[in-house]
């Protein structure tokens, strides 16, 4: 497979030349046991598309065309991408949580250059069957991932730990279920467990400071390392942050103390996040995403506009508990919003300071 990609896109990197983005072709000779797995058209973030296939010379470390790149070609490509024009997906391969450009490498660029977030890409992944902690961390998290449908970040440099959490979401889903006297679906399970367990300890972790200790763990590690001993094992442990006296020694016991927090305590909880989301659709689907996306609740404006975007949404959210507004947006534009057929992208913007006047309606 090695000597195939690489009689398909020949490299022969220069020792001097180092300022381009990275090439797919000498971090796949590192991998192992290749076995390639197409998951179609996927909305990728562009900070995590940092090379190419073929052309990774053409392009610096910030994906900007070098001068000897054909200039025309790309400000025809960043004009059409400006005015909303319909242009196919990139191809990317993706190895692990990172992706290099296989066609589309102009379409990159410009969309990086115009301050997109994301694109809309045919993704098809290499998994190495290479046994190196990196990979099996990779995989181990994927699994988490797709058996909990939760899409808020947990990163965790340990073998092991997902399997961990995923045992304390099934915990928590059997006391859900016997609260309840219902069955209770396992990503319902997994979404409560976020929201009203994970995402507060996590605050209480990084607000306290304790990570200034442990500069080469995540909060996610701490949050596991804790809720084992704290939690599990109800081992004595003193984290210097108070963290031993502020919880409960019960899961369940510090998931009530959340929810019995008044907004006073935690003037964050309980409110609402106002958000503005511009997108761009196929014109021969304007109608049709107008009334899909007023149709869902939170969506409480819905306007047709002119210019290089087609659609803006008001949205207003509630806030769970002591998750970021980013997060709590983000994940309502990628599961709601962008499900809508018709949405090429969007791009949204949360208010800092604002003013309304009460009883004016336009």
């Amino acid at each position: 497979m090695k000597k195939f990609l690489k009689t398909i896109f020949g490299y022969s990197p220069s020792k001097k030349d180092t300022d381009h983005v990275s090439s797919f072709n000498e971090q796949q000779a590192k991998e192992e046991d290749v076995k390639f797995v197409d998951h179609g058209v996927q909305t990728i973030a562009l900070e995590n598309i940092i090379g190419s296939v073929g052309k990774y010379s053409d392009f610096d470390s910030q994906f900007r065309p070098k001068k000897h790149v054909s200039g025309k070609r790309f400000m025809d490509i960043k004009r059409s991408m400006r005015e909303g024009a319909s242009l196919p997906p990139v191809n990317l391969y993706q190895i692990r949580d990172d992706y290099y450009v296989l066609d589309g490498n102009h379409r990159v660029a410009a969309a990086k250059e115009l301050g997109w977030a994301d694109i809309k890409a045919k993704v098809v992944e290499l998994l190495s069957g290479k046994n190196t902690i990196e990979n099996l961390l990779y995989i181990e998290r994927q699994k988490f991932y797709e058996r909990t449908g939760l899409t808020g970040k947990i990163d965790l440099t340990e073998v092991g730990k997902y399997v961990f959490l995923e045992k304390q979401i099934q915990k928590h889903q059997l006391y859900l279920a016997s609260q309840s006297g219902m069955d209770c679906d396992f990503t319902k399970a997994s979404k409560d467990w976020y929201n009203t367990i994970y995402v507060p300890m996590t605050a209480i972790i990084s607000n306290g400071g304790l990570l200034k200790s442990f500069p080469e763990r995540t909060v996610a590690d701490l949050y596991a390392y804790i809720a084992y001993h704290h939690w599990d094992r109800t081992s004595p442990r003193r984290y210097g942050i108070g963290i031993d006296r502020l919880i409960p020694k019960s899961m369940e016991g510090f998931r009530k103390s959340m929810l019995d927090k008044s907004t006073p305590d935690y003037p964050e909880m309980k409110r609402t996040i106002t958000a503005f989301v511009l997108i761009d659709i196929d014109t021969s689907t304007g109608f049709s995403v107008i009334d899909k996306l007023f149709a869902l609740d939170e969506i409480q404006e819905v306007h047709s506009v002119h210019g290089n975007i087609d659609i803006l949404a008001k949205l207003v959210l509630k806030r769970d508990f002591l998750a970021s507004d980013a997060e709590i947006i983000a994940e309502f534009v990628d599961q709601k919003i962008r499900q809508i057929d018709g949405i090429n992208r969007t791009q949204t913007i949360i208010p800092g300071l604002s003013k309304v006047k009460e009883g004016f309606v336009c």
